[in-house]
């Protein structure tokens, strides 16, 4: 874990205010008490304080306390810093004019030497950032990977000046960084999401845009082109000059870029224009976000010296990642793919892209506008399977258009879906779970959806694929 003593030494002497004690929270205040600092731990839930309290961490209720005594607060992302309304902690903290970060900087306080890689965008960036770990593992770097994917910051061990941080970043955490400098910073896509939280897509867009803060010529900002958000932000970028601006696509060709064309990964922004690898080949990576996802971890792991022959090798290793256009399995010559985080219609459009001769369950805690803005994809869509509260509201608006059935639950959906590829006379029928909506009406999380619709899948009884008439 990091040691937090160097950086604590130099500090004022004041308390650390913690605010939200989820694991992230809690990791914060035990690394700086474990440190020598003095840590006053609040969370307005009372069961994070009973876990603060088991932990031995000194409670102060920072609605009330005296901010003159108060350093920094380190605030759970989670934790409203504007919108809709800042938090009352969060707004007194800034009257008495105390610095508000996230754990992730204390890490970058703690140790700055390491390279840190930084990710981050609407839709893809959990993938990217594992694929860029895997990747550098495979050549044999020191990596540590977490911030908002799994493993907190400080829970990472702490790496020499070889070593690289892989942080996945959520616009909350860019909203609570000050000094932290990425020296490959990724903005991968925008599309409306959180906006409650950051007022507006303008207000998000500059929240995403704190990963280039700080960073000068010798760092690299790597952005998407493939909507018009990130677009105006490269443009943006790459004419102030001040940092070396790479822009990559997984669909359209690109002057001094890194692109896909016909499934075709090139280089045109670290060499000559080039192809690196046929990423059509590479099952575990599905489908034109895919591919921008690999542009840029390639841009990425080139951008701290890697090779073409190491990166490619790398990325036809890669295993995926659980619940993200992840093959559970192929039986009776039907693949079943669990797209779980696929929470909204945007992240279901990547996935329903991606295959053709598809068996499709969809359905939850519905978004606003729910599917209408898939009807593109319906071609594709042999027949859908909807489950949870969304099931009716999601019928009413596929109407005459394709097939469905309103199944309920997911076990009744799978073994329906299941049943109906088998009978397909088409080539590759495809299950696919990529819902278009949260899971908290029947699920605490996206990860147990897609836990249990693996479980479904191992207990079925396959029949084989009729045979496809030449």
């Amino acid at each position: 874990m990091i040691d937090l003593n160097t950086y604590i030494s130099s500090t004022s002497g004041k308390a650390f205010a913690v605010l939200g004690l989820g694991r992230s929270g809690l990791t914060a205040a035990c690394a700086l008490v474990r440190s020598g600092a003095k840590v006053w731990a609040w969370d307005d839930n009372p069961a994070g304080r009973e876990k603060a309290e088991k932990a031995g961490l000194e409670l102060i209720d920072l609605n009330s306390c005296d901010w003159d005594a108060v350093q920094t607060l380190v605030m759970s992302p989670g934790i409203p810093l504007t919108h809709p309304a800042p938090h009352p902690v969060a707004a007194a903290a800034k009257n008495n004019d105390v610095e508000i970060i996230c754990e992730v900087e204390l890490l970058y306080r703690a140790a700055s030497e390491p390279t840190f890689i930084g990710i981050t965008g609407t839709n893809g960036k959990s993938t990217t950032t594992s694929l860029i770990a895997h990747i550098l593992t495979s050549a044999g770097r020191k990596v540590a990977v977490g911030g908002n994917l799994g493993t907190p910051a400080l829970e990472l061990p702490p790496l020499d000046t070889t070593g690289i941080y892989v942080l996945e970043m959520s616009s909350y955490q860019l909203d609570l960084l000050s000094q932290l400098t990425f020296d490959v910073a990724l903005f991968m896509n925008i599309s409306p999401d959180h906006l409650d939280r950051h007022g507006d897509i303008n207000g998000y867009i500059k929240a995403k845009k704190h990963i280039f803060e700080r960073q000068t010529k010798n760092d690299t900002a790597i952005i998407g082109m493939d909507d018009n958000y990130t677009r105006a932000v490269f443009d943006s970028i790459n004419q102030m000059g001040t940092v070396k601006a790479v822009p990559i696509s997984g669909s359209t060709r690109l002057a001094e870029g890194v692109f896909v064309a016909e499934g075709q990964l090139i280089d045109d922004a670290f060499s000559d224009e080039k192809s690196i690898t046929d990423l059509s080949s590479i099952e575990r990576l599905p489908g034109n976000h895919n591919y921008q996802n690999a542009a840029a971890a390639f841009a990425a792991c080139r951008s701290v010296g890697l090779t073409d022959s190491e990166i490619s090798t790398g990325m036809k290793s890669f295993p995926g990642l659980a619940h993200r256009q992840e093959l559970v399995t192929t039986k009776g010559g039907i693949r079943y793919i669990n797209d779980s985080k696929a929470t909204n219609a945007d992240a279901a459009a990547r996935a329903l892209g991606s295959y053709d001769n598809i068996y499709w369950i969809a359905g939850g805690r519905a978004k606003e506008g729910g599917i209408e803005s898939l009807s593109s994809y319906f071609p594709r869509i042999r027949k859908a399977y909807l489950v949870g509260e969304s099931a009716n509201i999601f019928a009413n608006q596929i109407g005459n258009s394709l097939a469905y059935e309103v199944c309920g639950t997911l076990d009744v959906a799978v073994k329906k879906a299941a049943n109906d590829a088998a009978q397909s006379t088409e080539k590759d029928p495809v299950v696919l779970l990529s819902p278009a909506c949260a899971s908290w009406d029947q699920y605490r999380s996206f990860e147990l959806r897609g836990d249990h619709f693996k479980e479904c899948v191992s207990e079925l009884k396959y029949q084989p694929v009729k045979e496809i008439a030449s």
